[in-house]
């Protein structure tokens, strides 16, 4: 029966659903307005910095003689970087420089996909991404929070790098994808239904779902369902403050920088502390064909700032053992001016987590071409993957069933993990 002045008008609707969270599924996220500190639940939780399009790694942690940059020394003896990154410098006993990183795939989507999965693309389905396995293997469907977030950082001097990659949980189910968060200073956009009667119209809405489901016993009905039950869940806890920049003091703010990137790190610290267990920030434009040393020149300060604040903000609330940080891309630059993509021998940087820190794994050559081989320790996408799930306590060994009733291993059987990370 019809009860004046409790419908859902079009514009409330609008406001209600949040893009991102659950593909072709509309998904109330709302704003608390409480005020009252929480902390973060038990358990692990990872921080993925995508730099989108392949950052240079001799232009930042696997410096070569004779290049357009000066070293510095870290805070760990005999580990030197780009003096372009002082203060993550002085983080390296918290952090490991994997330089041995392989996976010769040198087009962007391709790659992303690979590092994202620990499988190569195919057409006859898709992987999951692994933010949308921690989110099935050590999320919690049940908590305010969603267990997945991703963070749109932007870009500075151009939007390249080809085609983003959207993280997909594909046989997972729709249930285990990121909520979206396309600006950190904005949080959660379009949050606050209109008038004062929310919780009538929400217990309207509600019975018409239930009415729905009832009639349409599908999958996407069903999770359609439990989308907008969480999303009200989240409404009506004090952890959904965490998506407010503006509760942060302004000293915080101002460490992590005022660029995007560093907003977003602080965005990402918070919401782990909200009960958040995977969130990627992704920083666009690090395809840099005329050259690598120019564009991370003037990308550096904030790269330096924001993640160096991270590791120390978290070290200094206790969370850093708990939450695994990890920077990299889908490749990296070729020896020299970094022009050209180059998958062949790159560096990805892990900190926090519980891993062995302080220290570099696998090298890369000297010589006449300095950066051209991997002369020590090479790692793979799978064997990167599956250090990632180990880390995070997620079984590598376990198997999903993929359409078709096919078996599919979490990672690949032949992957394995770096021990001097995690064994």
């Amino acid at each position: 029966m019809h009860q004046p002045g409790l419908s859902l008008q079009r514009r409330d609707l609008l406001r209600l659903s949040a893009a991102g969270m659950l593909s072709g599924v509309s998904v109330p996220w709302f704003e608390s307005v409480a005020s009252a500190a929480v902390n973060r639940p038990r358990g692990k939780a990872c921080i993925l910095l995508w730099m989108d399009g392949g950052p240079s790694q001799q232009h930042t942690f696997d410096p070569k003689r004779g290049g357009e940059f000066r070293t510095t020394l870290t805070s760990v003896p005999g580990i030197r970087i780009v003096d372009r990154l002082p203060k993550l410098a002085q983080c390296m006993q918290d952090m490991a420089i994997v330089r041995s990183m392989t996976t010769e795939i040198n087009g962007h989507y391709d790659a992303k996909y690979f590092l994202h999965t620990g499988y190569k693309r195919t057409t006859e389905f898709e992987h999951p991404a692994i933010g949308c396995l921690a989110s099935s293997q050590i999320g919690s469907m049940h908590a305010d929070m969603p267990a997945f977030v991703t963070i749109d950082a932007g870009w500075d001097i151009r939007n390249d790098g080809g085609r983003l990659y959207r993280n997909v949980p594909a046989y997972l189910g729709p249930q285990h994808a990121p909520l979206a968060v396309n600006d950190a200073s904005q949080g959660l956009e379009n949050l606050s239904p209109t008038g004062n009667d929310i919780d009538a119209r929400l217990q309207l809405l509600r019975r018409s779902e239930r009415r729905f489901a009832a009639r349409y016993r599908l999958p996407a009905v069903r999770a359609k369902q439990e989308a907008f039950t969480r999303a009200v869940r989240l409404m009506q806890s004090k952890r959904s403050q965490a998506f407010d920049l503006d509760k942060e003091p302004a000293y915080i703010r101002e460490a992590y920088g005022e660029h995007k990137f560093g907003q977003s790190c602080l965005l990402a610290r918070r919401l782990v502390e909200a009960g958040v267990t995977f969130v990627e920030v992704v920083h666009r434009g690090w395809d840099d064909h005329e050259g690598a040393a120019t564009p991370i020149a003037k990308r550096a300060p904030w790269i330096d700032a924001g993640m160096a604040t991270l590791i120390r903000d978290l070290k200094s609330r206790g969370m850093l053992d708990d939450t695994l940080i990890v920077w990299m891309g889908e490749f990296g630059r070729s020896p020299g001016a970094g022009k050209d993509h180059f998958s062949k021998a790159w560096s990805s940087v892990l900190a926090g987590g519980g891993i062995k820190t302080g220290q570099v794994v696998g090298k890369t050559s000297e010589g006449k071409n300095p950066g051209s081989e991997i002369v020590d320790r090479p790692v793979t996408s799978p064997d990167f993957v599956a250090t990632l799930c180990t880390a995070l306590g997620i079984d590598t060994h376990k198997e999903f069933l993929a359409p078709g009733s096919r078996p599919i291993p979490l990672v690949e059987k032949s992957a394995k993990p770096i021990t001097e990370l995690v064994g």
